[in-house]
């Protein structure tokens, strides 16, 4: 089971590959966006916001999120490691119900280019 530092720094390196991207996906990072992501293995949220092409964490609380963020995903910390580091694919991992992404229509149009 991932750690909390372990899928904190995962959290970092998926923000640093938003800043990298080009083209349709960095389009899809020029957000401006309050982000949550509940790790539900560890009953641990961490809130931010999608910015500039960035993603920055700024809390980590407890517990399901308490406000609702504009983007929110849950999954376990396992799954989130993966999918940053390239072992497990959003797209398969959200269609079977392992990854869960609520958003507004608006952003999920956006940010389908990330899928």
């Amino acid at each position: 089971m991932a750690t909390i530092e372990e899928c904190r720094g995962a959290l970092d390196r998926l923000s640093d590959h938003l800043a990298r991207a080009n083209g349709e996906v960095r389009g899809a990072t020029a957000l401006d966006r309050t982000l949550s992501c509940h790790i539900t293995d560890l009953d641990t949220t961490f809130t931010g916001r999608l910015a500039a092409g960035r993603m920055r964490v700024l809390d980590r609380r407890e517990g399901p999120p308490r406000e609702k963020a504009q983007i929110r995903l849950a999954l376990s910390g396992d799954d989130l490691v993966a999918m940053v580091d390239g072992e497990l694919d959003f797209a398969r991992a959200w269609a079977s119900g392992r990854v869960r992404l609520e958003a507004g229509l608006r952003d999920l149009l956006r940010l389908r280019s990330l899928l």
